[in-house]
C-alpha cells in the first residue's frame, strides 16, 4: 500500500503523543504537522472555516521554527478557543515562519474535545528530506 504524497499519522511515546508528518516540500510537511496536532484536539471535519488568523513565529533553525510555530498555534487555541480547520502553506523567511489559519471558535455543542495538547517539544524532533520527500517527527506534551 503506497502512502499519499502528504499527510500525517501518529506514533506512540511514553506518556506523550508523536506526530509524523510528510509532504513534497518543507512547507507541506509543516502544514500537515499542524493539522495533525489539531486533529488530536478536535475532529477537523467538524470545524468550519468561518474566520481567519495570521500567525508568525521565529526560530534559529527548522526545529525551533516548527516547535515555536506549533506552540503559537496551541497558544491561540488556549487563549481564544480558536480551532483550526485549515492552514495555508507556511511561508519561510530568514528565521521566521508565517501562515494563515482558517477555523472557528470552540462551540461545545458541536465540537467534542479530544486530547489536551499542552506543547510541542524538542525531545526527539526530527526534520529531514529523503528522495524529495520531507518528513517530520514531533513529540507533543499531552
Amino acid at each position: 500500500m503506497s502512502r499519499s504524497p502528504e499527510g500525517f499519522d501518529y506514533f506512540d511515546v511514553a506518556a506523550d503523543v508523536g506526530v509524523k508528518a510528510w509532504g513534497p516540500t518543507l512547507s507541506h510537511a509543516f502544514r500537515q504537522c499542524a493539522l495533525g496536532v489539531f486533529q488530536l484536539i478536535v475532529e477537523l471535519a467538524d470545524v468550519n472555516p468561518r474566520e481567519t488568523r495570521e500567525l508568525r513565529a521565529a526560530g534559529d533553525n527548522r526545529e525551533a521554527l516548527l516547535v515555536n510555530w506549533i506552540n503559537e498555534l496551541l497558544y491561540l487555541h488556549d487563549i481564544e478557543g480558536f480551532l483550526v480547520s485549515n492552514v495555508t502553506f507556511p511561508v519561510f523567511e530568514e528565521g521566521l515562519i508565517h501562515s494563515r489559519l482558517e477555523g472557528e471558535s470552540l462551540d461545545p455543542n458541536r465540537h467534542r474535545p479530544g486530547t489536551i495538547v499542552k506543547a510541542a517539544t524538542f525531545h526527539g524532533i526530527h526534520i529531514h528530506e529523503v528522495s524529495g520527500q520531507w518528513e517530520i517527527r514531533l513529540i507533543l506534551d499531552v
